[in-house]
């Protein structure tokens, strides 16, 4: 049996040792549980009397040094190094630490500011004019560090751009000028909108906030240093800067305000930027509802090429795909229990102003 717990080697198996040598397995465990249990156990560091440790005067000392008026409010690090300035050196920095996290002192002394928790903006949009978003973006000229800022308002739902201004500079004064001017186009009647922005100086200001409460316009935020909270505005500046014909930097106000024009209101975006988003329809052709009309002449020219070569088509007859039915900004996820209703939407809202609304569309 001795044979068998002190040399077999790590590769054999227990059981074919004790087969071969003709013994039972569990006397073979038992024996060697008793050999474990006759060697007393190992004792632990923490219950261990350490001989360099300070002695309890000397750790009395050491916390009683640390609540005195001239270091009650410093860290261990500064104490130990005024203490050396004094000739003095009671015991290292970490011994310190120690000796105040076994009082339960160790850690911020001074008022800190407590976590902040943000709501989730959880936006959806099943028609055009029920949610806007908007952002602010900067177009550098071509003198070095000189910028415009573009403010573009986007329908949720079509990607429509519904206004956007160039000016010089940045402030809630054009924000609210350029919302008014939007809201009164538009038609939107009190309770109808809610509008998402990020949490730019424009976007808090009590007055820009103010004027939105006025018109009963539901304002929602993104969370702080949460980048993607309002992914849809900054989709859409992307899809701007990578135009092949953006210069970059522009020569002044002028060719910013040119380029704009073209770009939002005649020919790229709103009109003849087929958005993959929307299945490949226009922001313009969702917005005022055409995309049906235009879905059936697709639909048409679809069934003629499946009606000349139908073998090409390997999954039957081709359908047009429409936009969705929906769109959202952090939709919650169908693990987490989320479920969609048309008739119950929540926009949580979190305002600079203090203003606080759970809003239910």
């Amino acid at each position: 049996m001795n044979t068998v717990i002190e040399q077999r080697p790590e590769r054999l198996p227990m059981t074919l040792a004790c087969e071969a040598l003709g013994i039972n397995r569990s006397s073979v465990y038992g024996r060697r549980k008793r050999a474990v249990d006759a060697h007393p156990p190992r004792r632990s560091r923490t219950k261990s009397v350490q001989p360099r440790a300070l002695s309890k005067r000397e750790r009395e000392q050491v916390i009683e040094t640390l609540h005195r008026a001239p270091y009650c409010d410093q860290p261990p690090a500064e104490v130990y190094q005024r203490l050396l300035e004094k000739d003095q050196c009671l015991c290292s920095v970490s011994t310190m630490h120690r000796l105040l996290r076994k009082q339960g002192e160790n850690g911020e002394r001074r008022a800190q500011r407590p976590a902040q928790h943000n709501a989730i903006p959880r936006l959806l949009a099943f028609a055009p004019n029920e949610v806007w978003s908007w952002d602010i973006t900067k177009l550098p000229l071509v003198r070095r560090g000189i910028y415009l800022s573009l403010y573009v308002v986007l329908d949720l739902f079509s990607r429509f751009v519904v206004a956007w201004m160039l000016s010089k500079k940045e402030n809630s004064a054009l924000s609210t000028q350029l919302m008014d001017e939007a809201l009164t186009r538009y038609g939107i009647v009190p309770g109808q909108l809610t509008l998402h922005q990020d949490r730019g100086s424009p976007m808090i200001a009590h007055g820009y906030l103010e004027r939105m409460m006025e018109w009963d316009v539901t304002c929602s935020h993104s969370r702080p240093r949460v980048s993607n909270d309002n992914p849809f505005s900054e989709s859409q500046f992307k899809t701007q800067k990578y135009q092949p014909d953006y210069p970059g930097r522009f020569e002044s106000m002028a060719h910013a305000r040119h380029w704009c024009e073209d770009y939002f209101r005649w020919y790229k975006y709103n009109l003849e930027h087929h958005h993959s988003g929307l299945s490949g329809f226009t922001p313009e052709q969702v917005f005022t509802g055409r995309y049906q009309g235009v879905a059936e002449q697709k639909q048409r020219a679809l069934d003629e090429r499946y009606k000349q070569n139908p073998e090409r088509f390997v999954k039957g007859r081709p359908a047009v795909r429409f936009p969705p039915a929906f769109v959202a900004i952090n939709p919650i996820p169908a693990e987490d229990g989320g479920k969609i209703l048309a008739d119950h939407v929540n926009f949580p809202t979190l305002t600079a102003a203090g203003y606080v609304s759970n809003k239910v569309k």
